[in-house]
């Protein structure tokens, strides 16, 4: 179902705020970025459904093209779960370690099976109709993988919005792209044809995480 911009914002300022109050005054964007680190040690302190509800509503903010919106998230806090899911993760300690594990995902067929939630709603229904075409022919003309690939790409913009989010909101991550991605989707009945585009644990870091070096701008970037 479509979220609206009224809606999203009523989420933001109304039904949850009574739920984190007195958390810290979030962090600027710019803040977030400069002292975001990965952690993997985490203390006994529940995240809420509300908070992480928060979190992933800011996070569906992100763009993607044609506004598609193609990721999900599986929210895990149950011990077993997770337990399971560090063995399929090679072990590392932040999967069980972090109160809660989000797992995200991209999975383009559910997107253009309900195209009708993708576009917007104020649009008169033959617009409405020409833009879902429009979709259709763009993302149905590509074969399958190579449309999984695009929704993956699309699914790590909102990625980096879920890292920025959480340091901005109080939180610490850790971000991994190693586990065996076949066994995470029989684990969470995440469909076969869909791409886990990453797994992020979340809470408030016991340790202040690795201050890793970054490259100048010169180095990356070219003014013309």
């Amino acid at each position: 179902m479509i979220r609206s911009d009224r809606v999203a914002t009523a989420l933001l300022t109304g039904e949850f705020a009574a739920d984190v109050t007195g958390a810290a005054t979030p962090l600027s964007a710019a803040d977030a970025a400069l002292t975001r680190r990965s952690v993997r040690a985490y203390r006994d302190e529940p995240v809420t459904e509300a908070e992480i509800a928060r979190l992933l509503t800011l996070t569906g903010r992100a763009p993607s093209a044609f506004n598609v919106q193609p990721w999900r998230f599986v929210v895990v806090r149950d011990v077993d779960t997770k337990a399971a899911l560090r063995e399929v993760a090679y072990g590392q300690k932040q999967v069980t370690e972090a109160p809660a594990l989000i797992v995200m995902y991209a999975d383009i067929e559910d997107a253009l099976a309900h195209l009708d939630e993708v576009v917007h709603p104020g649009l008169p229904a033959e617009k409405r109709e020409a833009t879902m075409a429009v979709v259709r022919n763009n993302l149905g003309a590509m074969p399958p993988e190579a449309r999984a690939q695009w929704a993956n790409a699309q699914a790590n913009i909102a990625l980096g919005y879920l890292l920025l989010i959480a340091r901005s909101e109080g939180f610490d991550t850790s971000p991994m792209l190693g586990f065996d991605a076949t066994r995470v989707k029989a684990l969470l009945d995440i469909p076969s044809h869909a791409t886990v585009t990453a797994m992020v644990a979340l809470g408030r870091g016991a340790e202040e995480g690795f201050v890793s070096h970054r490259h100048d701008v010169a180095r990356v970037a070219t003014f013309r």
